[in-house]
């Protein structure tokens, strides 16, 4: 059986989860911490504290095989040294394979653009002279996915993304832009209709590529449990709203 818990600072981690079950057959324990949200304006010191904390109670809790980091900003901005914690990054390679004009977006958090942590990841990667990366705050976007105005405010989403992203886009020619956020796959459709030229990347599929490689027992079957770190009984009516009937536990 793959036990593998899945969090994040609240509904972002659930777009990774499809393709990590696609992938392996696993027993999904997922994990909002909303009342932490959001981590993308969180201190590096305060966000280590908090990472720290929620990783001692869910191994604590649940002693699982795998855990999957379901969040840039951590991902990037934490030193965390388990060995059974899968971070979710931007998919930064590929987007240098498949861009035309070498202009890539990396779509991510106030705390992730600003941090030295970004920077020394590009430079780690080593990508070819012609790659220019533009960082673009994108911490409006994934509010608009933890408000569920995704759903509920398809006009404040439009002009909300054309505003965050239209200039940027046009004035460095960007083609390819990664979703450097597991909020923003959930806007991806709005993307695709807003940008047609643009290609953007969603990180889930490496990741699930990374846990399929690393469990070596997977589950019968597919299953999730759901906990927040806050009001659950609202978290339970607006996964209702995507499909989501499982029950909500609080987890503090």
């Amino acid at each position: 059986m793959a036990r593998i818990i899945v969090f994040d600072s609240g509904f972002g981690s659930l777009s990774i989860i499809k393709p990590i079950q696609q992938a392996v057959k696993s027993d999904i324990i997922y994990f909002a911490d909303q009342k932490n949200f959001p981590y993308g304006q969180k201190s590096i010191p305060e966000l280590t504290k908090i990472i720290t904390k929620r990783l001692e109670l869910l191994e604590e809790k649940f002693k699982p095989d795998l855990i999957v980091v379901g969040s840039n900003t951590p991902s990037l901005l934490v030193q965390i040294k388990k060995k059974n914690v899968i971070k979710v990054l931007p998919p930064i390679k590929m987007a240098s394979k498949i861009s035309v004009t070498g202009n890539i977006a990396i779509l991510a958090t106030h705390a992730t653009i600003k941090s030295k942590k970004l920077s020394e990841f590009i430079k780690k990667n080593k990508l070819a002279r012609r790659i220019n990366i533009k960082k673009i705050n994108a911490s409006k976007l994934v509010q608009l996915v933890e408000s569920i105005k995704f759903i509920d405010d398809k006009n404040l989403c439009k002009r909300t993304i054309n505003k965050v992203l239209s200039q940027e886009f046009s004035k460095y020619n960007i083609d390819v832009a990664m979703l450097s956020s597991t909020h923003l796959p959930f806007l991806l459709s709005f993307f695709n209709k807003q940008f047609p030229t643009v290609n953007f990347l969603d990180p889930g599929q490496e990741v699930a590529d990374k846990v399929r490689k690393t469990v070596k027992k997977p589950s019968k079957r597919n299953s999730m449990k759901i906990f927040t770190s806050s009001k659950p009984e609202k978290f339970q009516k607006d996964l209702s709203k995507i499909g989501i009937k499982q029950k909500v536990t609080f987890l503090n």
